[in-house]
């Protein structure tokens, strides 16, 4: 194909921008775990026909956010014990590659804008702590320099999104969660790439115990 073969590209479909409607619904908590999506609910709510809907539903299908079932319809998924090791798991590989390219990189900065988010994680606002949590992370990822890397972060962003907030009920206060940030954030800064890596899985196996109870890291769900 030539260049001069190349079609003018067009403006997001209709399908696209509901799917991105739900995709946020899913991940900040409107639509929650084992929710059903009506189709005339929806329709009436998009004011669009149902063709671009269950257009735009079958993608979040194929995307692992929706599940279908038989003769009842379609549901947001509920994230099971095996989902949150699976979830972990990914994230860790993620993450623990970031934390190598950030040594490699500039740490003293990258810890600086990690300090900066670990200092609104201590809002008072659940919201904000898990908002704050979230951005941590994306932070970290963002400081690798390795754009495939956040690609890969920001293919879980809607599970670690839910996996956060349902995390975030788990504490007594947000103490604890701020604490484990700073360690992280200061072994960065103090270029302890050992510290920094045992902390982060440390971070990682503490969540995975939180939301999926008996589960671990270090040994596959059965």
């Amino acid at each position: 194909m030539s260049l001069t073969e190349i079609e003018p590209v067009s403006r997001e479909s209709t399908a696209a921008i509901i799917a991105r409607q739900l995709r946020e619904a899913i991940m900040n908590g409107a639509l929650p775990p084992g929710a059903q999506l009506g189709e005339t609910e929806l329709a009436a709510q998009f004011q669009v026909s149902r063709g671009p809907l269950r257009e735009a539903m079958q993608r979040l299908v194929s995307e692992g956010l929706l599940r279908s079932e038989r003769h009842r319809g379609l549901f947001v998924i509920d994230l099971e014990p095996a989902d949150v090791h699976d979830i972990y798991t990914a994230r860790l590989a993620i993450e623990r590659s970031a934390v190598l390219g950030v040594l490699r990189g500039d740490p003293e900065q990258v810890a600086d804008r990690l300090a900066e988010v670990v200092q609104e994680m201590t809002s008072a606002d659940e919201t904000a702590v898990t908002e704050a949590d979230l951005r941590f992370h994306e932070e970290l990822v963002a400081g690798s320099g390795s754009k495939r890397l956040q690609r890969m972060a920001r293919a879980l962003l809607v599970e670690t999104r839910m996996c956060v907030s349902a995390l975030g009920r788990t504490y007594v206060d947000a103490e604890e969660r701020v604490t484990e940030h700073k360690r992280i954030t200061e072994a960065i800064r103090a270029r302890d790439e050992k510290a920094a890596l045992s902390l982060l899985e440390a971070h990682m196996e503490d969540a995975v115990r939180r939301l999926a109870p008996g589960l671990s890291l270090y040994s596959p769900p059965a």
